[in-house]
């Protein structure tokens, strides 16, 4: 037969970690499990041979030794070997030779020896074969990475272990939790520890155990808590019940009051798109008086502004925004310059005729668009910093990408807030937005102004769609989806007064996301839309009306 047997092995860096080598020995000579037993034995030597076994059981016990071998070691390297052979068996990466029987990692192609991990050259996937696992072992494999976790320095990564333990509680990871809880220093890792040991309690303690333990979970949004007390609600015993379902009434009010905070992002979220989209036109519409139906197109340009940038930077994703920002307000701009140039001059004073005139020109810019770059959706990368979420608890997370949008708006907003009351630009535009003729004759150039603001707008829609880029699909008809919207912020904010326009956005967004749970999306865009055409019958100049020429003077 062959068997294993273990000699110390020198690594690069001068360790000496156990290997293994085979004979061939007689009948009468010590059996595997014999030699696994060995008193000389380490445990991370007993654990090498056990994996080698077909029997499950065996492959148990050596997780267990691993455990054992990594607890006693701490954080030396044998700490790491054993952490490696349990992450490499839980991911079926484990495999051992066909004929000599050598632990090795087979990981994307690559073979390296499961204890020095060194690449073993010219080595063949076929001559080696994987260490199997069942669910009962892969279901060990998880508590145990989690409870060598559980010495880390980390506090984030001990939280992490208690929260995978805290999902199948056992009476041994509740004793341990017992142990560690009165040295754990982190106030939310010793919280969830105290919350494992409650769990136990609630699987295994008696009646008075269980009624304390629910008195302790109660409110405690962790899905296991849940999930026990729903059981526990139909318990035979009346008390238990009833502590169990008053627990479970509490937390479901918090699961609303979280539901409900949720809603309330989301709807800031969306309010703060409706923003960007709707600043630009709020103020070429107040200084102007121009209904600018090229507005969703300005925005389609600077979200393709965003595509081209990140495809002239495909090493560099994580600040192509940078970038991106300050392109899409110069094409925007530029672009809104020379339509006011070549056709909105020769048209003030015939607001129908200029409607029709930008309505052409949205349908020119979305041709070129499918003509130039696709006439289908485009590809637009979020930057690492962009994605993820930030996990508030269990049952609410928030999502980066629309918590940078929402901070990205209101920067966006004082800075045209800031711009339009201390600059000179600022100054001349207030006086033609008043009193055009007045400004004239004071000597201020209203057909530059007029150039510089609709510029000014039209590239604020261009920073709108590098946000709107990271939020929703990029294609030829981005702007039309949020042409209308932009119009009623404006309308029921006020024309041309930029604190009625963020009042307006954030509003009709939270009024949207409120209403969706009930009435679906479309349902609730129409009865906003009622909702602002009620309105505007009692307040027609809207929420913060514009003064002077704007207000009919």
């Amino acid at each position: 037969m062959i068997t294993s047997s273990v000699f110390a092995e020198e690594t690069p860096s001068g360790n000496r970690v156990p290997s293994v080598v085979t004979k061939s020995v007689s009948d009468n000579e010590q059996s595997l499990e014999e030699t696994s037993l060995h008193p000389k034995l380490s445990l991370l030597e007993k654990a090498e041979i056990l994996l080698k076994e077909k029997s499950f059981k065996k492959k148990k016990q050596a997780v267990e030794l691993l455990i054992e071998a990594g607890d006693k070691a701490g954080n030396n390297s044998s700490d790491s070997i054993a952490r490696k052979w349990l992450e490499n068996l839980l991911s079926g990466h484990l495999y051992q030779h066909r004929k000599d029987k050598t632990l090795v990692f087979v990981v994307d192609g690559k073979i390296s020896n499961a204890i020095s991990n060194a690449l073993i050259e010219n080595a063949q996937k076929k001559d080696f074969k994987k260490i199997t696992t069942n669910n009962a072992l892969r279901k060990q494999l998880r508590s145990a990475i989690a409870r060598l976790d559980l010495s880390s320095p980390d506090a984030e990564t001990r939280l992490h272990a208690v929260n995978n333990m805290l999902d199948d509680i056992t009476p041994e990871n509740a004793a341990l939790f017992k142990n560690l809880a009165n040295q754990e220093k982190n106030k939310n890792v010793k919280k969830a520890m105290q919350l494992g040991i409650a769990l136990a309690a609630l699987n295994q303690g008696s009646k008075e155990d269980k009624i304390k333990a629910i008195k302790e979970v109660a409110g405690s949004l962790h899905p296991s808590v849940r999930n026990r007390l729903a059981l526990l609600a139909d318990n035979e015993d009346k008390a238990i019940a009833n502590a169990a379902g008053s627990a479970l009434q509490k937390i479901e009010s918090r699961i609303k009051m979280f539901g409900h905070a949720e809603t309330l992002f989301f709807g800031i979220s969306l309010g703060s798109v409706l923003v960007l989209a709707a600043i630009g036109l709020a103020i070429t519409f107040g200084v102007m008086g121009v209904i600018n139906m090229a507005h969703g197109e300005l925005i389609m340009l600077g979200a393709y502004t965003t595509y081209l940038v990140q495809q002239l930077m495909p090493n560099a994703i994580d600040y192509s925004l940078f970038v991106a920002i300050p392109a899409a307000f110069m094409v925007s701009g530029l672009m809104g310059v020379l339509i006011e140039r070549t056709v909105i001059r020769h048209l003030y004073g015939r607001p129908l005729e200029t409607l029709l005139a930008t309505f052409g020109i949205s349908l020119i810019l979305q041709q070129l668009v499918r003509t130039g770059v696709s006439p289908q959706n485009v590809p637009v990368s979020n930057p690492s910093w962009m994605s993820g979420s930030l996990e508030i608890n269990s049952v609410l997370s928030l999502t980066l990408n629309r918590m940078y949008i929402v901070l990205f708006c209101l920067m966006v907003f004082f800075a045209l807030y800031f711009l339009l009351r201390k600059s000179a630009l600022g100054l001349q535009v207030r006086a033609v937005s008043q009193n055009r003729q007045m400004a004239r004759a004071m000597g201020v150039r209203s057909a530059r102004v007029d150039a510089m603001t609709f510029g000014l707008g039209s590239g604020v829609a261009g920073v709108a769609g590098v946000a709107l880029s990271q939020l929703t699909n990029v294609g030829p008809n981005l702007g039309q989806n949020y042409i209308i919207d932009s119009f009623m912020v404006v309308v029921f904010g006020g024309v041309g007064n930029l604190w009625g326009t963020l009042i307006a956005g954030l509003s009709l967004g939270v009024i949207n996301k409120v209403m969706e749970p009930w009435a679906g999306a479309v349902l609730a865009k129409i009865l906003v839309l009622v909702f602002i055409i009620l309105f505007i019958q009692k307040r027609p100049r809207g929420l913060f009306p514009q003064k002077g020429r704007a207000a009919g003077d």
